[in-house]
């Protein structure tokens, strides 16, 4: 289910009721389509999202942790200005549109009282968030600046007039009393029909909610069965229904939808659970910039002359042929006529049977001999070498396969780290910049606690990885890693822990590798002083002996119990 009509004015409901009077006390833009304001309200800090990104746009009260970056944009410098310490007088959604409205009022640098408002646009990927002066509608700023070209009905630019998005001409399901789902409901008995017909009458439904309502005319075919089901969405039961791999999010429980259902307490918390992942990672996309781009091509690049490599080696198991073919024209020389294209001559290796062998017609046989010895030679000297290519080129791969699934498992304050190994090692240039840069604060591996208290790290990067297994894990600890798969450095902070414990750091490891979406994959342990990094060894690599094997499938369920527990 998208964030409909519907759903938004559930959601105004909650957060009216939490952050009702509340003072703006910090402003700040982690993600370029995205806000956190934090409200001080009833004596608790609210910290609230404002998304205007084209496919996760939505507002809600978060509690996932997010990194600022150093230098703040300049939309999150004017809503400083003119909202930091503002008063919120009231929360409203327009009609049943997905418009939510935030009312501020704060005194100006004169003494006199503002009037603000902040509309959060929820429309795909034309979602906005736009500051405006409440008493005269021209915009202050706004998250996504859109001129003329790109939409000739409003202008969204400072200095313009703020103009609410072209009405849908459908009645409000929340207000309306014309009963008009009536006349709908007697001229289209069919379910999904009756669904279609109602989102043309009504705003705000999507086809999730546009099913549910005509299921629900139908099973309560009472005069206020249209009331008593809008009713609900006063009432919020926030729930996820997920089967097989689709999930939902519905303000309440819908009937139409079938699967296993998970509740919360709030719809803001069912926000956070949907979202987690979606939206980390595409916020992990946005920051990586360049680096996947440039991983990739690395890869390609890699991959094409492994095959060469490869190639190459197949055309030097021939050098043997050459010798064998100089040696015999060596033999039977005075056989070889100069201007000759090509002779056959017994061939003595062979039980005395006939070779045939290409001659150049422009040397001596005797140059020809020695031709032959010549590319008998280069072949072999090409097979030590192509060797040596082939092992760096392998392992150069399997480092930048490990670099990859890193960034794809990477929170986005995981890539700063990444992005100057990268630069270190050559494959981004550093960027220049007349100041000094400022140094990649270390970033820590993710703590998990297993069921039974005992404490396990999971590095996110090589950084991490290198910094974990060799400098802060004890000897007796226990190491862990997917077999032969790229992914994270495990620790078990313990020198005898339980099999359970095993079992769930095990299930973190898979979790946390390339092999995220697979089932049976093997994860090596072993105590840390068995594991050893190769000198000249790139970051992350290490060697290990004397490994014990466990077979897991990775569990995300699990794996957020075990977040949670810290």
């Amino acid at each position: 289910m998208s964030f409909d009509g519907s759903f938004t004015h559930a959601m105004v409901n909650e957060l009216n009721t939490l952050l009702q009077s509340g003072r703006i006390t910090k402003i700040h833009q982690p993600y370029e389509n995205e806000v956190i304001i934090t409200f001080r309200a009833n004596r608790k800090n609210y910290p609230v999202l404002l998304s205007a990104h084209p496919n996760y746009a939505r507002v809600q009260i978060t509690k996932i942790p997010y990194a600022n970056p150093a230098t703040p944009t300049n939309f999150a410098m004017m809503l400083r200005k003119y909202l930091d310490g503002a008063i919120l007088n009231g929360i409203q959604q327009v009609e049943n549109d997905r418009i939510i409205n935030f009312s501020f009022s704060k005194r100006n640098e004169l003494g006199d009282v503002e009037e603000l408002l902040l509309a959060v646009e929820i429309m795909g990927r034309r979602s906005n968030i736009v500051l405006l002066n409440n008493s005269t509608k021209v915009i202050l700023d706004t998250i996504k600046h859109i001129n003329a070209d790109q939409n000739r009905y409003r202008l969204l630019l400072p200095g313009a007039t703020y103009i609410t998005p072209p009405s849908q001409d459908k009645r409000n399901p929340f207000t309306d009393t014309s009963e008009a789902y009536v006349t709908a409901q007697n001229n289209y008995p069919n379910q999904e029909v009756l669904a279609n017909e109602l989102r043309k009458i009504y705003q705000g439904l999507n086809k999730d909610t546009s099913l549910e309502l005509a299921h629900y005319l139908h099973q309560h075919n009472k005069p206020d069965a249209f009331k008593s089901f809008f009713a609900q969405f006063n009432q919020a039961q926030p729930t996820i229904t997920t089967q097989k791999r689709k999930s939902n999010f519905t303000a309440f429980p819908y009937a139409t939808i079938e699967g296993t259902q998970q509740h919360f307490e709030t719809l803001s918390e069912l926000l956070d659970a949907f979202y987690v992942a979606k939206a980390q990672r595409d916020r992990v996309i946005q920051k990586a910039g360049n680096l996947v781009h440039v991983v990739k091509n690395d890869l390609k690049k890699n991959r094409i002359k492994v095959k060469k490599l490869n190639q190459t080696l197949v055309n030097s198991e021939k050098a043997d042929d050459y010798k064998i073919k100089g040696e015999i024209l060596t033999t039977y020389l005075n056989q070889v006529k100069r201007g000759m294209t090509e002779i056959t001559l017994p061939n003595y290796y062979d039980e005395n049977r006939d070779i045939k062998i290409l001659l150049s017609n422009q040397i001596s046989p005797s140059q020809n001999a020695q031709k032959y010895f010549k590319k008998y030679q280069k072949a072999k000297n090409a097979v030590h070498y192509v060797s040596e290519q082939l092992a760096k080129t392998n392992q150069e791969i399997q480092y930048l396969d490990n670099i990859m699934t890193q960034i794809e498992l990477a929170n986005p304050q995981d890539l700063d780290e990444i992005r100057e190994e990268l630069e270190k090692e050559g494959y981004l240039k550093a960027k220049q910049t007349k100041r000094k840069q400022k140094r990649v604060q270390p970033s820590k591996p993710e703590t998990f606690y297993s069921t039974d208290g005992t404490k396990i790290s999971v590095g996110k990067n090589d950084t991490q990885n290198d910094r974990l297994t060799l400098k802060t894990a004890k000897k007796t600890d226990i190491w862990m890693h997917t077999q032969k798969i790229p992914g994270s450095h495990v620790i078990i902070h313990a020198s005898e822990p339980s099999e359970q414990t095993l079992i769930q750091a095990a299930t973190l490891a898979a979790y946390f590798s390339k092999a995220q979406d697979s089932a049976h994959v093997p994860v090596d342990y072993v105590p840390v002083k068995r594991v050893h990094k190769p000198n000249g060894a790139k970051p992350g690599f290490v060697i290990y002996e004397g490994q014990t094997t466990l077979i897991v499938d990775p569990d995300e369920k699990m794996v957020q119990e075990l977040r949670e527990q810290n």
